[in-house]
Protein backbone atom coordinates (compact mmCIF):
# COMPACT_ATOMS: atom_id res chain seq x y z
CA UNK A 1 0.00 0.00 0.00
CA UNK A 2 3.14 2.39 0.64
CA UNK A 3 4.56 1.37 -2.45
CA UNK A 4 1.56 2.26 -4.06
CA UNK A 5 0.85 5.89 -2.40
CA UNK A 6 4.74 6.68 -3.31
CA UNK A 7 3.92 5.49 -6.69
CA UNK A 8 1.33 8.17 -7.20
CA UNK A 9 3.05 10.80 -5.21
CA UNK A 10 5.79 10.63 -7.74
CA UNK A 11 3.79 10.44 -10.91
CA UNK A 12 1.83 13.62 -9.88
CA UNK A 13 4.84 15.29 -9.38
CA UNK A 14 6.37 14.17 -12.62
CA UNK A 15 2.86 15.82 -14.41
CA UNK A 16 3.37 18.80 -12.04
CA UNK A 17 7.31 18.87 -12.65
CA UNK A 18 6.70 19.34 -17.07
CA UNK A 19 3.83 21.63 -16.36
CA UNK A 20 4.38 25.18 -18.38
CA UNK A 21 4.05 28.16 -16.12
CA UNK A 22 5.03 29.85 -13.17
CA UNK A 23 5.69 27.72 -10.01
CA UNK A 24 2.25 27.10 -8.33
CA UNK A 25 0.80 25.69 -12.00
CA UNK A 26 4.30 23.58 -12.76
CA UNK A 27 7.51 23.78 -12.66
CA UNK A 28 8.65 24.67 -16.22
CA UNK A 29 10.50 21.70 -16.41
CA UNK A 30 9.35 20.50 -20.11
CA UNK A 31 12.10 21.74 -22.44
CA UNK A 32 14.83 20.07 -20.17
CA UNK A 33 12.94 16.59 -20.19
CA UNK A 34 12.96 16.74 -23.80
CA UNK A 35 16.97 17.68 -24.00
CA UNK A 36 17.39 14.89 -21.67
CA UNK A 37 15.21 12.62 -24.18
CA UNK A 38 16.94 13.82 -27.10
CA UNK A 39 20.30 12.79 -25.47
CA UNK A 40 19.33 9.67 -23.93
CA UNK A 41 17.75 8.11 -27.10
CA UNK A 42 20.81 7.43 -28.91
CA UNK A 43 22.14 5.56 -25.92
CA UNK A 44 18.62 3.61 -25.20
CA UNK A 45 18.94 3.09 -29.27
CA UNK A 46 22.57 0.96 -28.77
CA UNK A 47 21.93 -0.51 -25.19
CA UNK A 48 18.76 -2.21 -27.00
CA UNK A 49 20.75 -2.97 -30.00
CA UNK A 50 23.45 -4.84 -28.05
CA UNK A 51 20.68 -6.62 -25.95
CA UNK A 52 18.60 -7.74 -29.53
CA UNK A 53 21.62 -8.93 -30.65
CA UNK A 54 23.02 -11.20 -27.31
CA UNK A 55 19.48 -12.40 -28.48
CA UNK A 56 20.21 -13.29 -32.02
CA UNK A 57 23.38 -14.86 -31.23
CA UNK A 58 22.13 -16.50 -28.00
CA UNK A 59 18.98 -17.94 -30.70
CA UNK A 60 21.57 -19.11 -33.40
CA UNK A 61 23.34 -21.39 -30.46
CA UNK A 62 20.09 -22.74 -29.53
CA UNK A 63 19.36 -23.74 -32.85
CA UNK A 64 22.66 -25.62 -33.77
CA UNK A 65 22.51 -27.51 -30.45
CA UNK A 66 18.55 -28.46 -31.15
CA UNK A 67 19.77 -30.04 -34.71
CA UNK A 68 23.02 -31.80 -32.97
CA UNK A 69 20.04 -33.35 -30.25
CA UNK A 70 17.99 -34.07 -33.09
CA UNK A 71 21.02 -35.75 -35.26
CA UNK A 72 22.10 -37.47 -32.30
CA UNK A 73 18.72 -38.97 -31.13
CA UNK A 74 18.21 -40.08 -35.04
CA UNK A 75 21.25 -42.00 -34.83
CA UNK A 76 20.53 -42.99 -31.37
CA UNK A 77 17.05 -44.49 -32.58
CA UNK A 78 18.58 -46.09 -35.71
CA UNK A 79 20.70 -48.10 -33.49
CA UNK A 80 18.27 -49.22 -31.36
CA UNK A 81 16.31 -50.49 -34.26
CA UNK A 82 18.81 -52.75 -35.44
CA UNK A 83 18.86 -54.64 -32.27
Amino acid sequence: MIALVIGLILLAFGVWAVLPGPFPIGLGWGPDVLNFLRGGAPILGFLIGIIALFIGIADIKDKIDAKKEEKSAGTESKTEEKK
